[in-house]
């Protein structure tokens, strides 16, 4: 077997620009210059240089210091002997002048087999040209690493979305909005981490392979462990393991984990995402709302330097305190019911057949989780500023403390922002007979083809017996919350690598027929 059975298939369609930028690129090696140097480094950032000088009138810039650059070249402007370069050193974009008379020869002859899209090294002074804009004039010029492939027409850059996702390098090449996007979004995730810090919470790290696919009811993606022989579930949540953590005395916790559900891709849902999850001791749900308020409101005031964010047409406030209803309260609220007929059966039904549900399906269901359907289908979608719902029924949540005071309900709620959960939390389940009870409850479903229902973890009971403090614990979607922060329509522009299909490059007969996201 040949190497060329790999690689013929993929440089056999190479177009003629391609082609152009590899004969350059023999020719640097020709000249004696490696066309990939590793030994050049900048001393400044283009965004220092900007705020040093921009200010300054063209006179009053003066002999300047001698300054190295490095950046990529997104625009060239060539006079023959003379050219304007901007280069993008990732915080800001700059000005580069190569002249022959300036530029030492070999480095002008260098810069002669420049392509669009190349890093390059430029060493030189700086002045402002006569339409005032700052510039490095270069006595040294190098090719730093030479781009084989053309990048997309500057202008537009990448317009096909399926391409944007796909070859995310490129749409950050192209598009400031992209990497400043992503960027806030790295913001807000080291925000809520030095929070949870300065609130005396440890941070963990679970394990990303279970062997029971629980603290969720969701279907699991399943892999197999070889050496163990043995059937793993990608992580649902890490909620089970981290009240572990509880049990065994650490009272404050929180980890910002990857989770991974096998669910369908909607503009709010990636199959693998972000969330954090954090277990306070002694505290309950009430607590947690406070602290929700509060972390939210700070970071939003961090992001934004105000308490409002845009989202589409619509203003969204996070000062606190934050609308509180109950579940049932809210669909009075946004349904015709009153509260005579809540609990009628027949009403709920109702509604939902009106949503096109099959009345049939729907009758083996109990008043409580009617209800629950009917708050999915009328209310949630409704729910623009920040609200808490409160007061679920028992029989969806599996793994919440009853309420004292009507068993059918439980201490937990679901926080939502323009009609989408952000957060779940509830004062935890620490009765380790109630919780065994709950999972068989859960166990039975999934036998009788609940395929998000999850299965009795008996060691998680185990740890229930050696005694749990009084626990609440809430997990935020992270994705969804910067979707919000950053004005994005989908949750593929806030995550770097969304899941895709798989990209297939070449007909089976291997003749290489590229795939259709090639941009060029």
């Amino acid at each position: 077997m040949s190497r060329e059975k790999f690689t013929q298939p993929w440089t056999s369609q190479y177009s003629d620009q391609i082609e152009s930028r590899l004969q350059k690129r023999d020719k640097l090696i020709e000249m004696g210059r490696n066309p990939y140097r590793n030994d050049l480094k900048a001393d400044t950032k283009a965004k220092d240089l900007v705020n040093q000088y921009s200010h300054l009138a063209k006179e009053d810039i003066g002999e300047t210091p001698v300054f190295e650059m490095i950046g990529r070249v997104l625009l060239v402007r060539d006079f023959g002997k003379a050219a304007f370069l901007q280069i993008d050193d990732s915080t800001s974009r700059f000005q580069i002048y190569v002249k022959k008379k300036v530029t030492v020869d070999e480095c002008f002859e260098e810069y002669k087999l420049l392509d669009y899209g190349d890093i390059v090294y430029a060493k030189g002074t700086l002045f402002k040209t006569n339409k005032g804009e700052l510039t490095l004039e270069a006595t040294h010029f190098h090719i730093v690493s030479k781009s084989i492939r053309p990048l997309p027409e500057k202008f537009h850059g990448l317009t096909d979305a399926e391409l944007k996702y796909r070859m995310r390098y490129v749409d950050m090449i192209m598009n400031d909005e992209t990497r400043k996007k992503l960027k806030t979004r790295s913001e807000i995730v080291r925000f809520i981490r030095e929070y949870f810090y300065e609130n005396e919470y440890l941070e963990v790290e679970t394990p990303m392979m279970h062997s029971v696919a629980g603290g969720a009811t969701a279907k699991p993606f399943m892999s197999h462990h070889n050496a163990l022989d043995m059937e793993l579930f990608m992580r649902i949540a890490p909620e089970l393991h981290l009240k572990r953590l509880i049990v065994g005395g650490y009272h404050r916790v929180f980890e910002m984990n990857r989770c991974f559900r096998n669910e369908g891709l909607s503009v709010k849902h990636n199959p693998e995402f972000t969330s954090i999850e954090f277990y306070q001791a002694y505290a309950t749900y009430l607590d947690l709302m406070v602290l929700t308020e509060d972390l939210l409101s700070k970071l939003v005031l961090k992001v934004h330097k105000n308490e409002s964010v845009i989202y589409g047409d619509r203003t969204i406030s996070f000062a606190a305190p934050f609308k509180r209803l109950t579940l049932k309260q809210s669909v009075i609220n946004h349904t015709h019911l009153d509260e005579s007929d809540i609990g009628n059966k027949e009403a709920l039904i109702k509604l939902l057949v009106d949503k096109d549900f099959k009345k049939v399906d729907l009758e083996k269901n109990s008043i409580n989780k009617l209800m629950v359907l009917v708050f999915e289908e009328y209310v949630e979608d409704q729910l623009i500023q920040p609200t808490f719902i409160t007061q679920y029924p028992t029989e969806v949540s599996p793994l919440s403390r009853a309420s004292d005071k009507d068993p059918d309900f439980v201490d937990r709620f679901e926080l939502f922002i323009n009609g989408w959960e952000i957060a779940n939390a509830f004062s935890e389940l620490n009765d380790p007979t109630d919780q065994l009870n709950r999972f068989a409850g859960q166990a039975m479903l999934k036998e009788d083809g609940d395929e998000e229902a999850c299965e009795v973890d008996y060691d998680y009971v185990r740890a229930l017996e050696y005694g749990m403090p009084p626990t609440a614990g809430e997990g935020i979607g992270i994705d969804r919350l910067v979707m919000i922060l950053t004005n994005s329509t989908t949750i593929r522009d806030v995550i770097l690598f969304p899941l895709l299909k798989k990209e297939h490059f070449f007909h089976e007969n291997g003749s290489g027929d590229e795939s259709e996201v090639d941009p060029n």
